[in-house]
């Protein structure tokens, strides 16, 4: 194995750089099949029952078919697109979550400590972020607090609501364990929790996507394509 320059650190291990980009594609083709099966009934409710004529909390648009998976109207196939990568998200995150607990990232990398919630801290990652300076000099590999945080609850909160919720709107899945509907209230309680969830994974994504740009976008992705990252000057 060759030996690495003196500012180059290894910051991404395997199972984190498998599940990066299998998840990258996986919550794509989720967000445009779902927003192809939100196009058969672009209403939002809460309670167990949605129908035209009922009150709904939320209107969505018609979504345009550059955004959807097909590109057109087509319920049936935006259902399977949803299904297989629905399993596909699940299984994957249930690996990376085994896999990091057994190489310890989530306490090495991802634990949160009092220090990084405290106002001081926090102000001065604001200040940090704000003059584009991403990581810490003394500890190159270590994640900020806003990272620590936003990764938290996306991956114990975001992610498994969404996977949840999508099992509780499953026929089959909500016969075979009714709770899951009582859980969430309903299926159009259920069904909205779904699309929150969804919002708020695609605008994880979008901000992670700005941030990587501004970081220095060919070196975050060669650290998540080889887990080498040059520590910037």
């Amino acid at each position: 194995m060759g030996v690495m320059a003196a500012n180059v650190v290894h910051r991404h291990a395997l199972p984190t750089r498998l599940w990066h980009w299998i998840n990258a594609v996986a919550i794509v083709v989720l967000i445009g099949s779902g927003l192809g099966i939100s196009n058969a009934h672009p209403r939002l409710y809460w309670g167990r029952y949605g129908a035209t004529f009922d009150h709904a909390w939320w209107q969505l648009p018609r979504f345009p078919a550059w955004l959807t998976i097909p590109a057109g109207y087509n319920l049936a196939i935006s259902r399977r697109w949803h299904l297989f990568f629905a399993l596909v998200l699940a299984f994957g995150l249930l690996a990376y979550m085994i896999a990091s607990l057994l190489n310890r990232h989530f306490q090495r990398d991802l634990r949160l400590r009092r220090r990084d919630l405290t106002r001081a801290h926090l102000a001065a990652d604001w200040r940090a972020h704000l003059a584009l300076r991403f990581h810490d000099p003394e500890d190159p590999r270590a994640y900020n607090a806003f990272q620590k945080i936003s990764y938290v609850l996306v991956v114990f909160l975001a992610l498994p609501l969404v996977i949840l919720t999508g099992l509780a709107l499953s026929p089959a899945m909500a016969a075979a364990w009714p709770w899951l509907l009582d859980l969430f209230g309903g299926r159009q309680s259920a069904r909205s929790l779904h699309f929150l969830a969804m919002i708020a994974i695609a605008a994880f994504t979008i901000v992670h996507l700005a941030l990587v740009i501004l970081a220095g976008a060919w070196n975050e992705v060669r650290s998540m394509l080889t887990g080498r990252w040059r520590v910037p000057e």
